[in-house]
């Protein structure tokens, strides 16, 4: 099905549960997302947003992108506003971006959507096309409006017997301040509330669990990937981080940084759920009740 966004071409997914809007030309983008019964967006829309570059100007959008880590201007910001080629799958859809001119990067994104349940699976690949070897690592960034509250779950136990080792770390960024009101720093969580402030507030950690979540108007998205703790990670050993600022908030998993000779590739896998219908407060015991919450949509 063809539709548009903001006079960009897009087409759409559906499994009965979500529809998954994606750019047939730019990209890849996915760019709105709605679970069945609500006409509302569970993705920011941004479509004025932009970065001026060397190359011409990056624009946002909202929605889903692929970046390949460690950030960097302008090698993150190349613009990808066409050469989009998409692959019909089964269950899905694979889009393809040409590789990129300046760093010989070639992105693609795979949309496998469940059929049972308000779920999919984003398959995110960088493949290195140029002549020399590339240290990157596949970067999932998912910008979401605000009024909701983020939620990071921490480990507790102790990695070794004697509890004499650190368990956890915080990573931030220049422009964050420990006093920003949007973060509260708890035992077992982190919690971000998404409110718009000038200022922007940055964070990354080694995730342990697997997931991070955002609860907004009763409805919770969880991110899942697979956390691989003992390998190197971007950004201080990064593989989970958040940005916030004045217009939305992103939600962000790393792979491990490889090195990809010529012709290699390297993915990373996220799973995204929503849960709809819960009432449940933007607070500690909200985010508590969803740290416990059973799987029983997985499978």
């Amino acid at each position: 099905m063809m539709g548009d966004f903001y006079g960009l071409p897009t087409r759409t997914l559906s499994n009965g549960h979500l529809a998954v809007e994606y750019l047939a030309e730019a990209g890849p983008r996915i760019v709105r997302l709605y679970v069945t019964g609500s006409d509302e967006n569970q993705l920011a829309e941004l479509p004025a947003v932009k970065q001026a570059t060397p190359y011409g100007d990056y624009c946002l959008y909202g929605g889903h992108r692929l970046w390949h880590a460690p950030e960097a201007f302008p090698r993150s910001y190349i613009p990808d506003t066409s050469g989009l080629t998409i692959e019909d799958l089964p269950d899905g859809v694979r889009l393809c971006q040409a590789a990129e001119t300046t760093t010989h990067i070639a992105k693609r994104l795979q949309i496998r959507l469940h059929a049972d349940r308000p779920a999919l699976t984003l398959i995110h690949q960088l493949t290195n096309e140029g002549v020399w070897p590339v240290e990157c690592a596949p970067w999932a960034i998912t910008q979401l409006p605000l009024g909701g509250m983020v939620i990071l779950p921490q480990p507790v136990s102790a990695l070794d017997t004697h509890r004499l080792l650190p368990n956890r770390q915080l990573v931030l960024w220049p422009y964050t301040r420990w006093d920003d009101a949007r973060l509260h720093l708890h035992d077992e969580v982190i919690l971000i509330q998404a409110e718009a402030q000038l200022l922007p507030c940055k964070i990354g950690y080694l995730n342990r669990h697997g997931w991070i979540g955002y609860l907004r108007d009763g409805v919770f998205f969880r991110k899942r990937f697979e956390p691989q703790p003992d390998l190197p990670h971007p950004d201080f050993g990064s593989n989970a981080e958040v940005y916030c600022n004045d217009q939305f908030v992103e939600l962000e998993s790393l792979a491990p940084l490889r090195r990809l000779e010529p012709g290699q590739s390297t993915t990373h896998i996220e799973t995204w759920e929503f849960y709809t219908g819960l009432d449940l407060p933007p607070t500690l015991e909200g985010a508590r009740s969803l740290l416990n919450m059973p799987d029983k949509n997985e499978g």
